[in-house]
C-alpha cells in the first residue's frame, strides 16, 4: 500500500467559496493509503510547496494527490515540488476541484460531495502505482536536431526565420510561390503610420536571403513530414522553374521578349497580365523567373523557345524536373498566412458583374505605383477617375449564414480607414462613404487613426449595411443601404465600390495540419496549445504557430508573434536532449494479434509493427506485434479503446487505474 498525502487548495475563494475544504480533508483522510491530509490557501505558492516537502519528509510519503485547479495550470509545478522532495514526479495526481466543481456548482453541499469523489478517485489511481502492478513512470530521452523549418515566406515566416538564425541556428524557409514576401508585398501603405509596405518588407527579404544561417526554398512545398519533436524528417518538393538559378542574372530580357502576355497576374489579383515566364514583382527574392507551363507556347505546342534563345547566360532549361529535398529538423513553424474569401456567393454586391466593384486587396494594387494602373486611382471599366467611392465593411465577416465567416477579420476597419485617408489626401475632390456595422479599432493609436479619417479627411461613415449594388446603364453603381442612426434607407450612386472582404487561412493549411498532426479549428485556423499560456505552440510538440495561421491579426501583431515563436524554437533547439512523456501506449505482446486497429486510429502515426519472437507460456513463435514510438505518442488513449484484444494499454492511465477510479466514484 502506498503512503499518500492529500493536499486541498482553497485557491483564495475560487474553490473555498463553493467547496467545504475542511470537510474534504476530513473525509479523504480516512481513505485507504492516505496517511496525511491538509488544506492551504494557495498550494501552488512557495509556502504551499514547502508544506508538501515537509509532509513527504515527516510522513515518508510515496504518492501525492493535490486537489486544486486544472492540471493544465499547475501539474508541472506540483510534479517539480514532488521531485525536489524525493518522490517520482509521476506519483502526483491532480484532482480538479476548481473547473470541475467550484466553478460549475452553486450548492456547497453538492460541490463538497463531488470534490470528495474526485479526490477519492485520484487516491485510488495513485494506490495502483505500485512496483508489482504499475511501476512509477520515468521519462525517456530523445535527441534534438539543431535546425528549424519555417513553412511560409511572408512577413511572419521571414521574421521568425531571422530571429532563429540570429540566435545561431540554421533555418529553412519553404515558400510555395516564386518569391518570399507573402501578402505584405502586395500592400501599398501600412496602418497606422502609413509607411510604405515595400520599404519595410524589402530589407527583411534581403536580410533573409543574405543570412548565412537561412536557406530559402521558393516555388516549393512540403510533401511529407515524419518523426517527432526534436527529430522531424521532412520531404520538400522543389518545383521545376525551368530556369537554372545559378546561371540566371535576373536581367529580365526573357520576360520582355516572351510573346505570351495574356495570363492574369496573380500578384496583381488578376487586374493585370503577365508573361508566361515571369517574376512576380520587381523586388522578388530570388530574382529568378519561373515558366508557367500552362501559358508557355513552348510547353503547349513545342514551338517558340524564344526565351531560351534570348538568354545570354543560358539559364533556360526546358528539361528541368521537380526535385525532392529531404532534411531533418528539430522544430517546425507554420506561417502559411491568409487569403481573402471567394465572393462567388455574394452576388448582391455585383462583384462578378462590374469591374468597378473591387476588393480592398485589389484596391491596394490599384493604388500601388507598381500596380496595374501605376498608382493612378481609376475605374477599371473605362479608366476614368472616380468621384464617388463607397466602401462596404464586413463582407463575409461576422456572418450568420454559411456563406461567410462567423469571426471578425480584425484588420478591415483599419485598412478601410487607411484607404479612405489616402484617397482623400491624394484626390480631395473624391467623396468617400463607408458603410459599417461597427468600427473596431483596439490597437495602439488605432482609434486616433480612425478619428483622423472622419475629422481631418472628412470621410463619411454610415452605420448600416448595404443590401445591394446595382450596375446602371450609365456605368454608375447604385448602392442600396440603410442608415441605422437616422433610421432611413439610402440610395447612392457611386463610381467605384470597394468590398472589405473577410480573410481566411491559406487553403493549403488543412493539408499541412494533417501532415503535422496539428490541431485545427472549424475555421481552418491552427489551434494553440493554450490561448493564454501557450499562444504560439501547437498541442503537437515541436510545432509552432506564427502569424494569421493562428487567427486574424495585423502586421505589428504578426511580427510580435513571429518573435515569440522564434524564442520558443530557440529554447527547444538549445537543448541537446529532450525528456519524453512517459504516459504513452504500450502493447502486451502476449495479447497483441497484429490486427492494425490501433495504428488505424492513431492520429500521430506513432504505431508501427514488427515481427517479434514471443514466448507464450512455453510456446515460442514469431508474431506481428504493435510497437509504439514513445517520442511520437501523445498519450491520447485512442488505441487502447480501439484494441479488440485488450493488448494496448496506456502507461500512467492503465485500464486497472481507470477502473479503480470508476469504482471509487461509484462507492
Amino acid at each position: 500500500m502506498q503512503r499518500i498525502g492529500v493536499f486541498v487548495c482553497h485557491c483564495g475563494s475560487n474553490i473555498a467559496a463553493t467547496v467545504d475544504v475542511k470537510k474534504v480533508v476530513e473525509v479523504i483522510a480516512a481513505e485507504p493509503g492516505v496517511v496525511h491530509a491538509e488544506d492551504y490557501q494557495y498550494m501552488c505558492s512557495e509556502a504551499g510547496q514547502e508544506k508538501i516537502a515537509i509532509a513527504v519528509k515527516e510522513k515518508k510519503l510515496t504518492g501525492i494527490v493535490v486537489c486544486s485547479c486544472s492540471p493544465r495550470m499547475h501539474e508541472a509545478t506540483f510534479r517539480k515540488a514532488a521531485e525536489r522532495a524525493g518522490i517520482n514526479p509521476y506519483m502526483v495526481e491532480i484532482a480538479n476541484i476548481r473547473e470541475h466543481v467550484s466553478w460549475i456548482h452553486k450548492d456547497i453541499t453538492e460541490a463538497t460531495e463531488k470534490a470528495v469523489i474526485l479526490a477519492r478517485a485520484a487516491v485510488a489511481k495513485v494506490n495502483l502505482n505500485t512496483p508489482n502492478l504499475n511501476t512509477p513512470l520515468t521519462p525517456g530521452e530523445s535527441r534534438v536536431t539543431k535546425r528549424a523549418l519555417v513553412i511560409g515566406g511572408g512577413i511572419a515566416g521571414i521574421q521568425t526565420a531571422l530571429d532563429i538564425a540570429d540566435a545561431g541556428y540554421e533555418v529553412d524557409i519553404v515558400e510555395k510561390t516564386p518569391s518570399i514576401g507573402g501578402r505584405m508585398s502586395q500592400l501599398d501603405k501600412t496602418f497606422p503610420t502609413l509607411d510604405c509596405s515595400a520599404c519595410i518588407l524589402t530589407p527583411k527579404m534581403v536580410e533573409a536571403a543574405a543570412h548565412e544561417n537561412i536557406t530559402i526554398y521558393t516555388y516549393s512545398e512540403v510533401e511529407k513530414v515524419s518523426g517527432f519533436v526534436g527529430d522531424f524528417t521532412v520531404d520538400i518538393r522543389k518545383k521545376a522553374r525551368f530556369i537554372d538559378a545559378d546561371k540566371c542574372t535576373g536581367c529580365g530580357a526573357c520576360q520582355e521578349k516572351c510573346p505570351s502576355k495574356k495570363t492574369p497576374s496573380e500578384f496583381n489579383r488578376g487586374l493585370g497580365t503577365r508573361t508566361a515566364i515571369y517574376t512576380p514583382f520587381a523586388q522578388a527574392i530570388p530574382n529568378v523567373p519561373v515558366i508557367d507551363t500552362e501559358a508557355c507556347i513552348k510547353f503547349k505546342t513545342g514551338k517558340c523557345g524564344l526565351c531560351q534563345k534570348i538568354c545570354a547566360a543560358g539559364a533556360v532549361d526546358y528539361t528541368q524536373k521537380d526535385e525532392i529535398v529531404t532534411e531533418k529538423y528539430g522544430a517546425i513553424v507554420v506561417a502559411t498566412g491568409f487569403d481573402t474569401i471567394s465572393l462567388d456567393k455574394y452576388d448582391e454586391y455585383a462583384y462578378n458583374q462590374s469591374p468597378d466593384v473591387i476588393t480592398s486587396l485589389e484596391l491596394e494594387r490599384v493604388m500601388n505605383a507598381a500596380g496595374p494602373t501605376h498608382g493612378h486611382l481609376e475605374r477599371l471599366s473605362d479608366g476614368k477617375a472616380p468621384k464617388e467611392i463607397v466602401f462596404i465593411q464586413c463582407v463575409g465577416s461576422r456572418c450568420s449564414d454559411d456563406r461567410g465567416k462567423p469571426y471578425c477579420s480584425k484588420i478591415c476597419c483599419m485598412y478601410t480607414a487607411k484607404h479612405a485617408m489616402l484617397i482623400r489626401d491624394k484626390y480631395p475632390d473624391v467623396n468617400v462613404t463607408v458603410f459599417y456595422i461597427d468600427v473596431r479599432t483596439p490597437g495602439k493609436n488605432f482609434d486616433e487613426f480612425y478619428r483622423r479619417a472622419v475629422e481631418q479627411y472628412g470621410v463619411n461613415y454610415v452605420k448600416g449595411q448595404v443590401g445591394k449594388v446595382i450596375p446602371q446603364p450609365n456605368g454608375k453603381l447604385l448602392v442600396q443601404g440603410s442608415d441605422l442612426l437616422d433610421n432611413k434607407q439610402i440610395l447612392k450612386e457611386a463610381d467605384m465600390v470597394v468590398l472589405a472582404t473577410a480573410i481566411e487561412p491559406n487553403k493549403d493549411v488543412r493539408k499541412i495540419a494533417t501532415m503535422l498532426t496539428a490541431s485545427i479549428d472549424t475555421n481552418n485556423f491552427l489551434t494553440e496549445a493554450h490561448a493564454k499560456l501557450r499562444p504560439v505552440e501547437s498541442p503537437t510538440a515541436g510545432i509552432f504557430l506564427s502569424g494569421v495561421v493562428q487567427g486574424p491579426k495585423d502586421i505589428p501583431e504578426t511580427v510580435s508573434q513571429a518573435g515569440a515563436a522564434a524564442v520558443k524554437v530557440v529554447g527547444l533547439l538549445a537543448k541537446d536532449k529532450l525528456m519524453t512523456n512517459p504516459c504513452t501506449a504500450k502493447a502486451d505482446e502476449l495479447l497483441c494479434n497484429g490486427c492494425s486497429s490501433c495504428a488505424n486510429v492513431c492520429p500521430y502515426g506513432a504505431i508501427s509493427y514488427e515481427d517479434t519472437l514471443v514466448n507464450d507460456h512455453g510456446i515460442r513463435e514469431t508474431r506481428r506485434i504493435a510497437i509504439v514510438n514513445s517520442a511520437l505518442c501523445q498519450g491520447c488513449g485512442a488505441c487502447t479503446v480501439a484494441c479488440p484484444s485488450g493488448a494496448m494499454d496506456l502507461q500512467g492511465f492503465s485500464n486497472r487505474q481507470i477502473l479503480s477510479e470508476v469504482d471509487a466514484i461509484c462507492r
